[in-house]
């Protein structure tokens, strides 16, 4: 059975770094939490270090400013690795065409242009002209679910198009709605016969742009079993931690709240076993919040 902590520093001393989820860890899509936060500026005041590892379909430049805008102070993390980080490279390589049809928000267009502000040699067409599909959201997430895709997702199946999924996540929580995310539609894609290919976790392009980012920041390559994964996603965070030979600290109090049985700050043990077992994974600790 997975560890029940009540503080990160019950653990902590046994890693070197973290690999920190956002959505439902250290913020809830308005603002982030306190106690999070302290905890990830303890951990830094130990000499470790902190890599934020996000589904974001946003590259980091994006993330950061986000993050600044909500409050999140710059010294509770080190650097991020996300998401659309990884699949920016694939789609610059050309994997997916020169001629892509973009399937999300316009607060995602910083999705094609580089750090320096460039842009990413490949041209935004209508899906009838497109040689693969970009996914990074639904146009508008407040109101729309993947039903409404279904036209488009035939189409693209039907045509044979690549699909570039930049944030694997299924739903998140922004406050208390919930709503879906570009995984939704890329699984949609995949169960109408189209391709779906992932950058995020629990897919392991992130995790080894998160291992150089970590390596630079530390001057020497840090051992596995010196870093933890941790996030409310057990079929992202902790199933992807668990491939990669992490080890994991599953959030109860995220995505799972309800499933855990979550009551005054803790998950119920034996909700929280169910929940893990119907899950087949087995995060080394668990924790109602982070703090």
């Amino acid at each position: 059975m997975s560890q029940i902590i009540t503080s990160l520093e019950e653990i902590s001393i046994r890693y070197d770094a973290l690999y920190c989820d956002l959505w439902g860890c250290l913020h809830n899509g308005k603002a982030p939490f306190p106690d999070a936060v302290a905890a990830l500026q303890q951990f830094r005041a130990g000499g470790k270090t902190v890599i934020l590892v996000t589904n974001s379909p946003r590259p980091r430049r994006e993330v950061a400013r986000q993050l600044e805008g909500m409050g999140v102070p710059k010294d509770c993390y080190d650097d991020i690795a996300s998401s659309g980080d990884a699949a920016q490279g694939a789609m610059a390589a050309g994997e997916f065409g020169k001629k892509v049809y973009h399937l999300g928000p316009e607060r995602d267009l910083p999705f094609f242009f580089n750090e320096d502000g460039s842009p990413i040699d490949v041209e935004r067409v209508a899906l009838e002209d497109a040689e693969g599909i970009i996914c990074t959201g639904l146009f508008d997430d407040q109101t729309e679910t993947p039903d409404d895709y279904r036209l488009t997702i035939r189409t693209g199946a039907h045509k044979g198009l690549k699909l570039l999924c930049a944030n694997p996540d299924i739903v998140v929580d922004v406050g208390e709605k919930r709503i879906f995310c570009a995984g939704a539609i890329a699984k949609a894609y995949s169960e109408a016969g189209g391709e779906s290919f992932y950058f995020g976790k629990p897919h392991p392009p992130i995790y080894r742009m998160a291992a150089d980012r970590l390596t630079a920041l530390r001057g020497a390559q840090v051992p596995d079993d010196r870093i933890l994964c941790v996030g409310d996603g057990v079929m992202t965070d902790v199933a992807g931690g668990m491939a990669e030979g992490l080890d994991t600290l599953f959030i109860a109090g995220g995505l799972a709240a309800e499933a855990t049985g979550m009551a005054d700050g803790q998950p119920d043990p034996q909700k929280l076993t169910a929940f893990l077992t119907s899950a087949q994974l087995s995060p080394t600790a668990t924790i109602g919040y982070l703090r």
